[in-house]
Parts: C-alpha cells; sequence; structure tokens
C-alpha cells in the first residue's frame, strides 16, 4: 500500500450484492502538502471475460441478455450484447471463464489464453476483470447455454460473423467495453 494514502474513516452504505463504502482518506500531493478526499468505493469482487472466435468460420460466440444499469441510462430495451463474462467468487480466473463458457454458451473449453488485466472503472469499483480468448468449434459445444436458472441470467448465445459484430460497435448494438475491447484485440492480432 502506498504511503502517500492515509484512511481517515470508511462507513459502510450497502452490503447487498457488493459493499458500497464512503471512504474519507488523505492524499500525499507532489509538493508534500496533504489534501482530504472523499469517494464511494464499490467493491463487487473481480470477474473474467472471454472472447470465443473460429478462424475457419469467422465467427465469434457472444451472449444477449438483459442489464437493468443499461436501461435506466437510455437502453430502451435494456438488451445487452457481450461477451461471456462471470464473477470470480473466489475462483482461479482462468478456471472460473471455463465454467461461464460452459455455463453461459454452451460450449466446453480446454485451451484458453489471458491477454490482459483491466480495472474496468477505476475512479469508484475495484473491481480487475481477465480478459481472455479461446477458440471454439462446433464439437466443443455440450449445452444450450442460456446461463443458471437460479442466476435468472436468462442469456441468449448469438454466433456472429466476425466482420458484422465489429459493424455492430460502430451501428451501437454493441455498446459493451469488454466486448468491443476484445473484439479490438482479435481484429489487431488475426485471431479471426
Amino acid at each position: 500500500m502506498s504511503e502517500k494514502v492515509k484512511i481517515e474513516s470508511t462507513v459502510l452504505l450497502s452490503d447487498n450484492w457488493g459493499k458500497l463504502n464512503k471512504v474519507t482518506y488523505k492524499y500525499q500531493l507532489k509538493d508534500g502538502s496533504w489534501q482530504t478526499q472523499e469517494r464511494e468505493v464499490y467493491n463487487r469482487g473481480n470477474g473474467a471475460v472471454i472472447l470465443l472466435y473460429n478462424k475457419n468460420k469467422g465467427t465469434v460466440i457472444l451472449t444477449r441478455q438483459f442489464r437493468l444499469p443499461t436501461w435506466f441510462n437510455g437502453n430502451t430495451d435494456g438488451q445487452m450484447i457481450e461477451a461471456c463474462a462471470g464473477m470470480l467468487d473466489e475462483m482461479d480466473p482462468e478456471d472460473c471463464i471455463k465454467k461461464e463458457t460452459e455455463e453461459e454458451t454452451g460450449y466446453n473449453l480446454s485451451d484458453v489464453r489471458k491477454i490482459m488485466e483491466v480495472y474496468m472503472s477505476p475512479g469508484s469499483v475495484t473491481e480487475i476483470l481477465y480478459f481472455f480468448v479461446g477458440a471454439y468449434s462446433d464439437d466443443m459445444k455440450t449445452g444450450t447455454g442460456g446461463g443458471l436458472d437460479n442466476e435468472q441470467e436468462n442469456i441468449e448465445v448469438l454466433e456472429l460473423n466476425f466482420n458484422d459484430s465489429l459493424r455492430m460497435i460502430e451501428t451501437g448494438e454493441i455498446m459493451d467495453a469488454k466486448t468491443i475491447m476484445l473484439l479490438q484485440y482479435a481484429k489487431i492480432h488475426d485471431l479471426v
């Protein structure tokens, strides 16, 4: 931990799906003086995300599901097209993403590759998201996907032409940051 930060107080505001704290702290500036600041910090745990791709077919697997916060902020039907993702819940990131992939998409992947770790919203959320890519083929499909009933995910599995998915960024059909980052990574690294 940095010696330039001194926590003055932490007040728990909510402890439901994650923990929301109001933190008052002192931060040492470049000139050596200390400034008192106050921020809300949301800790919902860390997560993992994966782009499934098939170079031979020129396709990617994405999901579509309802996301309430987007509905509150102008997404009229609340539906979001996203890469498969999930919370670690104390699991290793690679084990987690393999499990999430099978639950959400129905594909059983044995080989995935971690490409980066990212703070997605560092101004207010503690989460680190572990990014993976994994090649898939039709014979890896072992189930229907759709998520777990007890998690109320109601996930639709989409197999999309890769170039079409890139155009969907431009048209606003894909607005999820993690998905856009993975699609751009796939384009830059000629995965599909």
